[in-house]
């Protein structure tokens, strides 16, 4: 089946609810749900967002903008993960425990506004991604997973968005902030905090592929291979070492093997995707205030 027959498969399998209310990150794979479940059932369906500690956010309101791009109805439900013991712990569970509590407060959200119905963006390449504690959650609350129903792998999903003229087509996935803390290490709002700002300055200075690994107050920034260069930039070394102090870091290291998924976590549940950087970066290296 090609991918338009999938998505067109989707949608009428869609139909057949009365109301969905879709788990709404703003990302590719949820943005694809929230685009299907507008064109099957329009007023009915609903696009919900999760606002946390662990969300930063740039990313909430990438959210709100892709709703309204998309045309459907947004809600923002908050909740704290670091109510729960058992996630600040931060064992290899932790993404397990996010995933429960997220999409517990999506249920919620969905019983107030009288639908039965809770999609998620699980794809159909996500279980063959190693440990992904997170889809269990999804499978003990029932949530629906029309991506994965239908056999639509992450290039398809894309594929789909580009159709619909989404913005987040080639968005690189984003783990939450909590994936940058090392399995082990309790998960606290200072941590969760100074990731988020330094992981704010990156992307200020053109970064497209990266993350900021926090080792308990030492820095580990990782970048895509097609960025590492810009990275080893003097210029750049000495605008980090000069700003990422400012935010809560000791020490700030550059990781030479670049991005990839896990390494603080071997068995996480953090999403891989390569993207191929684009953005020029210059010898001006601003701070999030310039």
């Amino acid at each position: 089946m090609d991918i338009e027959a999938k998505r067109d498969a989707a949608i009428e399998d869609l139909r057949r609810f009365d109301g969905v209310l879709v788990a709404f990150s703003g990302g590719v794979d949820s943005s694809v749900v929230a685009a299907l479940a507008e064109e099957a059932l329009g007023e009915r369906a609903v696009a919900c967002t999760a606002k946390s500690e662990t969300l930063p956010a740039a990313e909430l309101e990438d959210a709100t903008r892709v709703a309204d791009e998309i045309g459907v109805r947004h809600e923002i439900v908050s909740f704290s993960e670091l109510d729960s013991e058992a996630f600040v712990a931060n064992d290899d569970e932790r993404c397990y425990h996010c995933r429960s509590m997220r999409l517990g407060k999506m249920f919620e959200a969905a019983r107030e506004l009288g639908i039965e119905t809770v999609c998620d963006g699980t794809n159909a390449s996500d279980p063959g991604e190693g440990h992904r504690p997170g889809l269990r959650a999804v499978e003990e609350l029932n949530a629906y997973s029309p991506l994965l129903e239908h056999g639509i792998e992450k290039s398809a999903v894309r594929a789909i968005a580009r159709e619909y003229g989404l913005s987040v087509a080639d968005k690189p996935s984003m783990a939450c902030l909590s994936s940058r803390i090392p399995t082990g290490l309790e998960v606290t709002e200072s941590r969760l905090s100074r990731i988020e700002k330094a992981e704010t300055l990156l992307r200020t200075w053109g970064f497209e592929q990266f993350r900021v690994r926090d080792h308990d107050g030492l820095a580990r920034i990782e970048v895509g291979a097609d960025e590492l260069d810009r990275a080893l930039d003097p210029e750049f070394a000495a605008a980090v070492r000069r700003h990422l102090p400012d935010v809560g870091f000791d020490h700030v290291t550059l990781d030479l093997e670049g991005y990839r998924t896990g390494s603080v976590s071997p068995d996480s549940d953090e999403p891989e995707d390569a993207v191929d950087a684009e953005a020029v970066l210059g010898t001006e290296y601003p701070t999030v205030d310039d």
